[in-house]
């Protein structure tokens, strides 16, 4: 099997976790910390064009952000919103969270804590990461009505962001984590963290056919 197929098959994957659902005016912006500082410029644009009043970043360290960043994901995104012309007031940190199940858990506690009950959010994640996020806020806060959205960037776009050698992030890194996130929404289900989530064979073969070109790096052991 030739390496450059490898983006045929990630690219199935990219459209599979991507919902590309339809988003409206909402109660509050909440917004997944990560290394992608494009996901913090997505929620800020939605504040700007009035999609909602409040932004909530939620993100300590991950494994990545922990060896590139010396601070939060959520505080880093806080920066970049304030840069682009979003109230400071208006934003709320959770800077604790290390994984998704924790940024729900300590979002809910910091909502709570600020006497603060959204009925509906507008989810703000990267790309390729929408379903993962989507089949856990189903499982783990069921209370609320939500929809999720991500930067409007290509796979392509994505390969030549991550292209740029001057990121701790190659485009190997990038593929790798797609199909770390895939075994996650098969897993995660069967051990009670997620709503299951139908994954049609094209795609699991399309895993397999990556797994087998060594994009392993994020899967689970």
């Amino acid at each position: 099997m030739k390496r450059e197929n490898c983006h045929q098959y990630a690219e199935v994957l990219w459209n599979y976790h991507k919902l590309n659902q339809e988003i409206d005016k909402s109660d509050a912006i909440l917004a997944f910390g990560s290394h992608d500082i494009n996901v913090a410029k997505k929620a800020a644009e939605l504040y700007l064009n009035g999609f909602s009043h409040l932004i909530i970043f939620t993100g300590g360290f991950g494994r990545i952000t922990q060896e590139i960043w010396n601070t939060t994901e959520s505080e880093k995104f806080t920066e970049i919103a304030t840069k682009l012309g979003v109230p400071n007031e208006n934003i709320l940190i959770e800077n604790q969270a290390s994984n998704t199940g924790e940024n729900i858990a300590f979002t809910k506690k910091l909502l709570s804590e600020r006497s603060i009950y959204p009925k509906n959010f507008i989810i703000v994640d990267k790309p390729y990461r929408e379903r993962r996020t989507f089949a856990t806020l189903k499982k783990q806060w069921r209370e609320i009505e939500f929809k999720i959205t991500s930067p409007d960037y290509s796979y392509e776009d994505y390969l030549k962001f991550y292209s740029d050698k001057s990121l701790d992030i190659s485009c190997h890194d990038f593929i790798s984590i797609m199909v770390g996130d895939l075994q996650r929404i098969k897993l995660y289900s069967k051990l009670g963290f997620q709503i299951e989530q139908e994954i049609p064979d094209y795609v699991w073969q399309a895993y397999e056919k990556l797994v087998q070109l060594g994009f392993t790096e994020h899967l689970c052991k």
